[in-house]
């Protein structure tokens, strides 16, 4: 749909729209099925027109808006992390560094630049993946 709208009107869906999207087709699928076959949660994070943007979605369909948040295993303490790091104004460098301090919370074994992953989007509105050498000054930097 958001694909759709692109080409045919030239204009780019917002980010909260993909995810109310997202979300409905996995409501729909737990309301009519009773069963949530998605089976995960997502965070779908972007920037647009309204700046930057970071929801996530659970497996029933119901989304929320963040400034900053965590899934998964460890995902409280992931929370309180970022809540005491959090500022508006941080720099990409500072995200970086607060994004990997806080997944190395949760991390079990040794978090290294082959066995993470590092994507970033800004005002551009291009997605970058960071490559392991980029992964690794800053691991290096946050130690």
């Amino acid at each position: 749909a958001a694909q759709t709208k692109n080409l045919t009107r030239g204009k780019k869906k917002p980010i909260r729209g993909l995810v109310q999207d997202a979300a409905a087709v996995m409501q729909e699928y737990t309301q009519s099925g009773g069963v949530r076959p998605f089976g995960v949660s997502l965070l779908v994070a972007g920037f647009d027109d309204d700046g930057p943007q970071l929801y996530q979605v659970d497996p029933s369909g119901a989304f929320y808006g963040w400034r900053a948040s965590a899934i998964g295993k460890n995902y409280k303490n992931a929370r309180s992390f970022l809540e005491k790091r959090y500022a508006d104004d941080v720099d990409l460098d500072d995200a970086i560094h607060t994004a990997l301090l806080t997944m190395r919370e949760g991390f079990e074994g040794e978090m290294n630049e082959h066995n993470i992953e590092i994507g970033v989007v800004g005002e551009d509105r291009l997605f970058k993946t960071l490559s392991p050498s980029e992964i690794k000054d800053y691991l290096d930097e946050a130690n």
